[in-house]
């Protein structure tokens, strides 16, 4: 090493940036110091300088020697040079010099021997650079990287690399030894090769997804263009959603889960089908009334008064309306009305014939306490979803008749009508009833869980009725959670007035009479109820008196009624033909072995005529007219009371020892139940004595085999069929005799009811006298 090479002067050119490694050619502004120390090379050192990075809490190390190539001025007009860096050299000493310039001693370093280690590492070195910048597509600077052999030089260009901070060139920079600089550049290298990789993959998916967005939304937008030709609207976006769940009046849980469906919708594409869902389930659930209830009206007097404008009779439903409004302005009054509490709610089963105004019913109990009415008709249903809504996952998905219900009231609090709750039926789909359990059960409904909504509903404020024609057919589980009010169906007075004070006028508007143009007389009325309809109801009544109506409109616009049109009885034939039901009795049981009974049915109470006769072959029965099980073990267990008892009661020996055929018409109609025992009992000693039935009595009991008349149910509805029937006598088990306060005093005035405890009196008081019977059979 020379001396020349071991120390020389030169001025110091300090720059905050950029950091200057060897071989590089870098343009700098001259400021005053800068201007100095170029004006000290040009003077003094053959146009070299030192050029070293500053630092703010020492001096540099190392810097470089650099030749001023041109000094001139930018084209702002500001001063400046172009310096060519050349070889690194090491920092020594201050020094004095020529000019305003610092002057320091410069050290040559030695930058390692050229050995195959330093060689691999360059090599691997370019070919990172060439990979990196292939990226970048920078291909002339591929050719001038190229170019450089020297493994030192090619890790100065390192000057050049933007993505290396000014530390990290400095560290370069005071980084003489090649091996170790090689080291230090490939790692950075790397390091940024796979930042750089993963911020462009980043980058093209957030490209590719901002072309599938700006895609998405020029089709919205042609979409929406679309639709404006068409005039469609076009569907609420998820913004719109949020913002009507924010401005909705809903309970805080509900408000939660809402809001996180509309995050799903605002996730969601429009193609995804999942957004349509999430779409019509919002729908659903900003439908529903959650924070709107009616004010319910606490005038019992008033309330009241509707029931009885409404309907005529029933007296216990009214009663039962009456007393649970009562209540309610009670709990009103005192503080105690809490909205949704547990076991609020009322649940009501209105069991009756048909006819007898259950559904109407609930149309007035709904005006009487203020509160808006819905209907929902429950016959036939065998789906279990029907009740508790079906599955989101499912295609076509809906919420239960409940929640569509409460949708279709408006309002929190109305009242519903479940219709026809004893036709609910089962399959594979499930058990409807089972579903209504919950939504029965005063101590459940507050947190009725539609599977659709998914979603807590409280029902504990709506006041629930449901109609039934046949209690027995109704689960008792479900019958539990209700509270039964019978309607047994009208008497003859109460047909009578109903026809008088709501169905005449209702067919008179139907018609576009006025009251003055036709007149009905009250005995043409009676003669309607008695022998032109024989229901519980008033359906087939209503039917008639519009069939009049509907002549007497025929009469006028034909010009051959000049006055009002009077209907009398006479004038009956002429407008409804013959009657169509005549009492029967005396008819039937003009011979031996026929007795008259009384059931309960579907369509309310009937008489049952029960025919009994011996016939040659083995002792034995047979049974005929479409018997049920129990009734054909009550026939059995007559007989074998009459063979027990056959002295007792009169019965011949040769009787029993002949085959008995037992039939009970109509025998296209299923006939079962045990109250017809008695009926039976006295049907076979009326056939084995030739002593007829007396034809003015009925009768209704379970027998037991040693003769004692057990209880039976609808001893109102079989009363009534009597009246209907003609017959002023009938038997009914003593323990029964409770249930007599339930019948209308008209009936009980119309007919002698004897409570009977032992069938052999039956027998006694209802056949004739022996004498009569053979005169009569004679």
């Amino acid at each position: 090493m020379t001396e020349a090479q071991a120390a020389e002067q030169l001025p110091v050119l300090f720059l905050t940036e950029p950091v200057v490694l060897p071989g590089m050619v870098v343009p700098i502004e001259l400021d005053e110091a800068a201007r100095a120390a170029v004006d000290a090379a040009r003077s003094s050192t053959d146009d070299r300088l030192l050029v070293a990075p500053r630092l703010e809490d020492r001096y540099a190390a190392y810097g470089v020697v650099a030749e001023i190539v041109q000094v001139g001025r930018t084209a702002a007009g500001q001063a400046a040079a172009v310096l060519k860096a050349g070889q690194r050299v090491r920092i020594g000493t201050g020094v004095t010099g020529p000019g305003a310039a610092l002057w320091v001693e410069t050290e040559h370093v030695e930058e390692g021997t050229e050995d195959a280690a330093v060689a691999d590492l360059a090599s691997e070195y370019r070919s990172l650079v060439i990979g990196d910048l292939q990226r970048r597509d920078a291909w002339q600077v591929i050719d001038n990287v190229n170019r450089v052999t020297d493994p030192s030089a090619l890790a100065d260009l390192s000057g050049w690399a933007s993505w290396l901070t000014d530390v990290q060139k400095r560290q370069v920079l005071e980084t003489p030894e090649v091996a170790e600089r090689l080291r230090v550049l490939i790692g950075w290298l790397k390091d940024h090769i796979a930042e750089a990789e993963v911020a462009e993959k980043i980058a093209d998916d957030v490209r590719e997804g901002m072309d599938k967005t700006q895609r998405e939304f020029l089709l919205r937008q042609q979409l929406a263009a679309i639709r404006k030709e068409l005039g469609e609207d076009e569907p609420d976006g998820a913004d719109s959603y949020r913002t009507k769940v924010d401005e909705a009046d809903l309970p805080e849980q509900v408000r939660e889960a809402a809001l996180r469906e509309v995050d799903k919708l605002e996730r969601s594409s429009e193609q995804n089908p999942e957004s349509g869902y999430i779409r019509t389930w919002l729908d659903t659930v900003l439908e529903i009334p959650w924070g709107t209830r009616t004010e319910d009206s606490n005038d019992v007097s008033a309330a009241r008064a509707v029931l009885d404008a409404d309907h005529h009779g029933l007296e216990d439903v009214k009663d039962r309306i009456v007393e649970y409004l009562a209540v309610r302005a009670r709990r009103a009054e005192r503080g105690l009305q809490v909205v949704g509490g547990r076991g609020s709610g009322a649940v009501m089963v209105l069991a009756g014939p048909p006819g007898v105004g259950k559904t109407s019913l609930g149309e007035s109990v709904a005006r009487s306490l203020g509160r808006r009415f819905v209907r929902v008709a429950l016959g036939g249903v065998r789906d279990e979803a029907e009740i508790r809504g079906h599955r989101r996952t499912y295609v076509g998905a809906l919420p239960g008749r409940i929640v569509r219900a409460i949708n279709e009231a408006g309002s929190m609090n109305p009242v519903v009508l479940l219709d026809e709750v004893d036709k609910l039926g089962a399959d594979f789909r499930g058990d409807p009833a089972a579903a209504l359990l919950e939504v029965l059960d005063p101590a459940q409904n507050h947190t009725f869980r539609d599977h659709y909504l998914d979603l807590d509903l409280d029902l504990s404020d709506v006041l629930f009725l449901a109609t039934a024609n046949v209690v027995e057919q109704i689960p008792q589980a479900l019958l539990d959670r209700m509270e039964l009010v019978t309607l047994d169906g009208y008497t003859a007075d109460d047909k009578a007035a109903i026809a008088r004070d709501f169905l005449w006028p209702r067919q008179l508007e139907r018609a576009a009479l006025d009251a003055d143009e036709v007149t009905l007389t009250d005995e043409a009325l009676a003669k309607i109820v008695a022998d032109y309809t024989r229901e519980p109801g008033v359906r087939q009544l209503e039917r008639l008196l519009a069939k009049i109506q509907r002549k007497v409109a025929t009469q006028l616009a034909g010009a051959r009624a000049t006055q009002a049109v009077v209907v009398d009885e006479a004038a009956l034939r002429d407008y409804l033909g013959r009657p169509r039901f005549t009492p029967e009795s005396d008819e039937r049981t003009a011979v031996p072995g026929v007795a008259t009974g009384l059931a309960v049915t579907g369509f309310g109470g009937d008489v049952l005529f029960v025919e009994a006769t011996p016939t040659d072959g083995e002792p034995g029965i047979t049974l005929t007219g479409q018997l049920g099980d129990v009734m054909k073990e009550s026939a059995r267990i007559a007989l074998s009371y009459v063979r027990s008892h056959a002295e007792a009661l009169g019965v011949d020996q040769a009787f029993l020892e002949r085959h008995v055929h037992i039939h009970v018409p109509a025998g296209a109609i299923p006939k079962d139940g045990p109250s017809a025992g008695v009926t039976m009992v006295t049907a076979l000693v009326s056939a084995a004595t030739g002593r007829n039935v007396r034809s003015e009595v009925g009768m209704t009991g379970e027998v037991t085999l040693n003769g004692r008349v057990l209880p039976i149910g609808g001893v109102k509805q079989k009363l009534l069929a009597a009246q209907r029937a003609g017959l002023t006598t009938v038997f009914v088990p003593h323990r029964n005799e409770p249930d007599l306060d339930d019948v209308p005093a008209e009936v009980l005035e119309a007919i002698d009811v004897r409570p009977m405890t032992d069938v052999a009196e039956i027998v006694a008081q209802a056949l004739e006298p022996a004498a009569q019977g053979a005169s009569a059979a004679a």
